[in-house]
């Protein structure tokens, strides 16, 4: 009896698995017929054939109507419960239509501050979709978009600044067009009033990129010539004229060398086009490393006798070995850093096509007034002031840090390899406006947090360049407090490390190595610290030295 009711129980779970199975597959292709009927167009080039736009008759409301599409079809999706079907029209938005449409570049024309609050709303959508934040959510954050995206083509239409979402909000499609045409009087005023409006904003635009550039390029063009006019210097005082030649060939060199990476970066952007966002994000913050490193190491040279030691030593050493070859390449550092460093900083203002004559006109412009400057310094002995020049550029280069840090931070953000965090109250607090929007900052903690942390560390040099370095104690106390952040690798003059420290103090690594460095800076005797911070046997010594054993 007992084994009739288990025999009875095994064939009535049995059934009921394959009853389970067959509901679970007739679920599944019903779900996948259904999200198959969700279609929309992928990207702007296909939506142009397949509905004939052209420029007679493209509107930016057009386009923005198109986002919509893929829009609904997102919401749709996310509603069915394809979460990640509904991700890639989602994604699609922006790479495939901002961007590529022109949406973006004509509406930075008039406002860099509304292009990023559009793109960081477009990751806000985004990431309310892959987090699955829930469909209230969703559509909320899309509802909001839509009516940004709204705004921005009414304005480039001529139809004033307002605007409103296409969707109600349930998520659902509202049925009133809002790409009408403007009434006849208006549209005629909108045909006279936006096109002077758009060359107006795009002559200050124009004017702004023309300035940074000229401003990047002698800037580092200037330091360049500070080195190889000292280098040039050095060898007439020392009667090594005959090596001239060998510094300008260096520097040719180093020029060449700097087009070249300005062009395989160029073809790298170009076969990558999907990922840009986060190829230029990298190159901002490898920007940023290179700012900061730079900026102290010019306040550390900004006295004249150190800079001059500093100039001596380096030539000293080719001059006594006679080796050329280091001569050259001496020379070919010194302009060929400062020529990579241009490459990074250009890359922000090489995006947008329309000012890419405003970023060769102030290219040009300042490689003649450098030519101007180092004829006056090479041929009728013109001295730069040192000290204010090197301060000077280092307040520019930190203020260039910090909107390349905030820049370099968002890219990463619109390419979906960082997170965003943007409560309300902060932005709130900092407007979306374009003069934040120069100095690269956001309502986004992603972006505040870091850029806090290099202005601490920034003041807690500055306050210690204006202190002798030399206390053991001082730099225990430094490690244990601010180790994390690299202060006392700063405060020794170890900047490689400082960096390398601050680079990496999310990891918090750096905060128990800081630690350890504290508890051995204030076991260790006065002596071993100072001889820690003796700098090291220079090779023109050892060389000098090796000679001299040989011809012993």
């Amino acid at each position: 009896m007992n084994k009739s009711r288990l025999a009875v129980a095994k064939r009535t779970v049995s059934v009921f698995c394959v009853l389970c199975a067959v509901l679970a597959a007739v679920t599944a292709l019903t779900f996948r017929v259904f999200a198959e009927d969700i279609t929309y167009i992928p990207t702007w080039d296909e939506y142009k054939v397949v509905n004939s736009i052209d420029g007679s008759n493209k509107t930016w409301n057009i386009v923005a109507d198109a986002i919509d599409d893929c829009i609904e079809a997102s919401i749709k999706l996310y509603k069915s419960g394809d979460k990640e079907a509904a991700y890639t029209p989602a994604l699609n938005i922006y790479n495939y239509y901002y961007e590529t449409s022109g949406f973006e570049r004509n509406v930075n024309g008039y406002s860099g501050s509304d292009v990023s609050k559009a793109e960081l709303q477009f990751k806000t959508a985004r990431k309310a979709v892959k987090k699955d934040l829930g469909e209230e959510t969703v559509v909320a954050e899309f509802v909001k978009l839509s009516e940004i995206l709204h705004q921005q083509a009414n304005h480039l239409d001529g139809l004033g600044d307002s605007g409103e979402s296409a969707f109600n909000n349930d998520g659902t499609r509202k049925t009133v067009s809002l790409s009408a045409p403007a009434p006849a009087a208006d549209a005629a005023d909108a045909a006279e009033t936006a096109p002077a409006e758009t060359v107006q904003n795009s002559a200050v635009s124009g004017a702004a990129t023309f300035g940074a550039c000229f401003l990047i390029i002698v800037r580092e063009g200037l330091e360049a010539i500070l080195v190889v006019g000292a280098i040039i210097a050095y060898l007439v005082k020392s009667g090594n004229k005959k090596k001239l030649g060998y510094v300008y060939f260096g520097c040719i060199a180093a020029i060449a060398a700097s087009f070249l990476c300005a062009w395989l970066l160029s073809l790298w952007k170009l076969a990558n086009t999907a990922n840009q966002e986060i190829i230029e994000g990298v190159t901002a913050l490898i920007a940023v490393v290179v700012l900061f490193w730079v900026s102290n190491w010019m306040v550390s040279k900004a006295e004249a006798d150190t800079w001059n030691k500093y100039i001596g030593d380096q030539v000293k050493t080719s001059a006594e070995t006679g080796s050329v070859f280091t001569l050259a390449f001496t020379a070919f550092l010194a302009v060929f850093r400062e020529g990579a460093e241009v490459i990074l900083f250009y890359q922000q203002y090489l995006t947008e096509p329309s000012e890419i004559g405003y970023v060769w006109g102030g290219f040009g412009v300042g490689c003649v007034v450098l030519v101007a400057v180092f004829i006056a310094i090479r041929f009728f002995s013109v001295k730069l002031p040192i000290r204010p020049f090197f301060l000077g550029t280092s307040i520019l280069m930190f203020i260039m840090s910090i909107s390349f840090l905030g820049s370099g931070i968002k890219e990463l953000i619109e390419g979906d390899v960082v997170d965003m965090t943007s409560p309300e109250w902060l932005q709130a607090f900092i407007p979306y406006n374009d003069v934040l929007q120069v100095l690269g900052i956001f309502p986004v903690l992603e972006t505040l947090i870091p850029q806090l942390i290099l202005t601490l560390i920034t003041i807690l040099i500055f306050v210690m360049s204006n202190r002798e370095r030399g206390s053991r104690k001082e730099a225990g106390l430094l490690a244990l407090v601010f180790g994390g952040l690299g202060i006392h690798k700063f405060y020794t003059g170890k900047y490689g490390q400082g960096i390398l420290y601050a680079v990496f103090c999310w990891s918090f690594i750096p905060f128990f190595l800081g630690i350890a460095d504290g508890i051995h800076y204030l076991t260790e005797t006065d002596e071993q610290f100072a001889a820690e911070l003796a700098p090291k046997p220079g090779k023109a010594k050892k060389h000098k030295a090796g000679k001299a054993a040989g011809s012993n």
